[in-house]
């Protein structure tokens, strides 16, 4: 069990300290940055799905005014490394994919790349592709592993037997579309070589990893690859690791005549060059006892890659571990597909995975005729199912409980459909939350006492959005035992202690126990009064309670659907989600978090669907106007609240991560409202009117 630091500008609602310099633009984004003399990139994308370029002529786009170069694969510098197919830019004909990258323009302008790069001919010989996802694709085929290492599939007990004597059987399919995560910053990158060094100013969530990726790329020891990334306008997950356009930038700046090169995608170039979120097929299966206790639990997912580089979602571990069940399988399979790489978005496993689930959970609770929330109680485990060890916290049970009181749910519809207010049906539904608790203790912070009597606290940790300039701050603070107004937080840049990415909800745990670690070796080297220029460096230590016990953070999502009788149209009117994450670091921007995430899953639930064009390969509607995301309109009362928890297990700050918790259920809370609502089941995301109007 981990020594609690002690809490004073830790769990106050302290404004963000970065928030005035957004809001003024003082803040630099990654094209923001200021370097001489910059040129600007735009590239040429494939138009097939999958072949080569056969013939390619820059002639027209080289005797354009202000163009510095045209490269393509006859003359793109040659990379160190291309092991990885996404990042192998420009080393020959071949195309994975629609829309990759088979030329770029460099130019003195913005608009003058752009113009020129229409100017680029390229034929091709285009090879039959395939686009398609389906649940029978002859191709399926069996990862390795899933995403975070877990393993493909899972089976305890005789998962067939207990379904066939279940006295109760849901077994339906359910299906998540592609979702694009669509930070409103785009994917940009600022290039600068000098001599052999590479200067990268890129909108990351982890400025240490993206130089690990990069330096081999090209050939480079990590010291000679700096990349800076003091402001991130979000990435959901997109950001969290370096994707082609980053390989692209460089490649162009060796290209520019020593100059500078800067290079952001368009939004219509993210959907296919920034990740997404893969679509899933669920087959799930729920067998239960009469009062509805769970006997087997199944679910077997289907799913896309990319035919050039494997993704494995990991949809099926939530089923794993969230209900005792003496019998449970999950599986995954892959259809390789030639369609652009899909990556890491805002809760990946989880989010998707657990759609199908909680949805049968709701079936299930009708089929015995209990009540969702008791269904739920009567299926708590008492240890991790999956890894048989005991949590460190779980309080699910004490979300539903706090959340039904809250919400009204003795309102909630004994009869779907029955209630009906001015042309609306309208209906409530629950669904859980989960995310598992990560924290790396690879990380290193260092802290050094100014002339000025503030403290240097340096770590080369992101913000992308999440509140971190604030929350480590307010750690640091704690650590030191001194005010706010005294530490002088030093992130986003590789000249920095090494960081972890900021990603799968581990941040703040991560960062915060190295700067505790700094915090402690420092007071113990130059006690309560330091000199001036004394400083200490220290890595977070790794706590053995992780290795104990099963930790996750849970909660509950509950909606309110209006659903117009006439017409289909879905409005969320009411969400609470209410959780169980731990110690609090920052009210406000925790509840912001939450309700971000919150906010994405009704998006999930009601609009988002990357639209696949198979005859093309080609993502449809690609871009804010055709790819619906909430508008302030979709959003009404939507509210968080966490549970007053320490888990002191979860290190030195009892803190577990909640960017991405949020998002988690909400989606199958609103898909089990509008049933309630209306009496007809939907188990196909997104929730559109014509599948109301039955």
């Amino acid at each position: 069990m981990s020594e609690l630091i002690e809490s004073k500008a830790i769990s106050t609602d302290l404004r963000r300290l970065d928030g005035l310099a957004k809001v003024r633009g003082t803040a630099p984004y990654a094209f923001d940055q200021e370097v001489e003399n910059p040129a600007y990139l735009y590239p040429v994308q494939a138009t097939i799905a999958r072949g080569k370029v056969s013939r390619i002529d820059t002639g027209d786009a080289e005797a354009l005014e202000g163009v510095i170069a045209v490269i393509t694969h006859l003359n793109a510098p040659k990379l160190a490394q291309t092991d990885d197919a996404e990042y192998t830019v420009l080393q020959g004909p071949e195309v994975g994919f629609r829309g990759q990258f088979v030329g770029a323009v460099i130019a003195d302008s913005f608009e003058t790349a752009r113009h020129a790069a229409g100017l680029v001919a390229v034929e091709y010989e285009a090879d039959e592709h395939d686009a398609l996802l389906r649940s029978d694709h002859p191709g399926l085929y069996a990862p390795e592993e899933v995403n975070g290492g877990f393993d493909t599939d899972t089976a305890e007990g005789d998962v067939e037997a207990a379904l066939a004597e279940a006295a109760v059987v849901i077994d339906h399919v359910y299906t998540t579309p592609a979702e694009h995560n669509n930070p409103m910053e785009p994917h940009a990158t600022v290039a600068v070589w000098e001599g052999g060094a590479l200067t990268l100013y890129d909108s990351t969530q982890g400025v240490h990893p993206v130089r690990k990726t990069i330096a081999p790329i090209f050939g480079l020891e990590p010291e000679n690859v700096r990349v800076i990334a003091p402001h991130v306008g979000g990435g959901f997950g997109s950001k969290g690791l370096p994707h082609a356009h980053v390989i692209l930038a460089a490649l162009a700046a060796q290209c520019s005549n020593g100059r500078p090169v800067k290079f952001a995608l368009t939004r219509q170039q993210m959907f296919s060059l920034a990740g997404y979120r893969t679509p899933t097929i669920q087959h799930v299966r729920l067998g239960a006892t009469e009062d509805g206790r769970l006997t087997a639990i199944c679910q077997d997912v289907v799913e896309p890659t990319s035919r050039i580089k494997e993704f494995a979602e990991q949809t099926g571990v939530p089923a794993r571990m969230m209900y005792a069940s003496p019998n449970r399988k999950t599986t995954h399979r892959l259809a390789k597909l030639d369609i652009p790489v899909p990556s890491w978005m805002r809760g990946p496993g989880e989010c998707p995975g657990m759609f199908g689930p909680e949805v049968a959970m709701d079936e299930l609770a009708e089929a015995c005729g209990l009540d969702p929330i008791e269904l739920r109680v009567r299926n708590e485990p008492q240890i991790d199912p999956d890894s048989g060890k005991p949590f460190s916290s779980r309080h699910l049970l004490e979300c539903l409980a706090k959340g039904a009181e809250r919400f009204g749910w003795d309102r909630r519809n004994a009869r779907p459909g029955s209630r009906e207010e001015d042309g609306w049906l309208v209906g409530l539904g629950v669904a859980s939350s989960t995310y598992p608790f990560s924290r790396v203790p690879e990380n290193t912070a260092r802290i050094r006492f100014n002339v000025d009597g503030n403290y240097a606290v340096q770590i080369g940790a992101a913000d992308l959005g999440t509140g971190t300039w604030t929350t480590l701050t307010q750690i640091a603070a704690d650590a030191l035992d001194c005010p706010i107004e005294r530490i002088r937080l030093e992130i986003g840049d590789t000249s920095l202690p090494v960081a972890s990415v900021a990603g799968g909800s581990s941040g703040t745990a991560s960062w915060g126990g190295a700067i505790i670690a700094a915090a402690a070796a420092f007071r113990n080297q130059h006690g309560d009064k330091p000199e001036a220029g004394a400083q200490a460096q220290a890595q977070g230590m790794k706590d053995p309670d992780t290795e104990r016990y099963a930790m996750h953070s849970f909660g509950a999502q509950f909606a309110e659907a209006r659903v117009h009788a006439d017409t289909g149209e879905v409005r969320v009117s009411r969400m609470l989600g209410v959780f169980s994450a731990g110690r609090i670091i920052n009210p406000r921007t925790a509840r912001s978090q939450f309700i971000g995430g919150m906010t994405m899953g009704i998006g999930m639930a009601l609009h988002e669907d990357g639209v696949m064009d198979a005859r093309f390969g080609k993502v449809m509607n690609h871009d804010l106007a055709e790819y619906h995301i909430p508008a302030n309109a979709d959003i009404e009362d939507v509210d968080a609240i966490w549970l007053e928890e320490t888990d002191h297990r979860a290190g030195p700050l009892g803190a577990r991560g909640i960017g991405e918790i949020g998002i988690v259920g909400a989606a199958a809370a609103i898909a089990n409202a509008t049933y309630n609502a209306t009496g007809i089941r939907v188990r196909e995301l997104p929730l559109t009117p014509d599948k109301f109007l039955s």
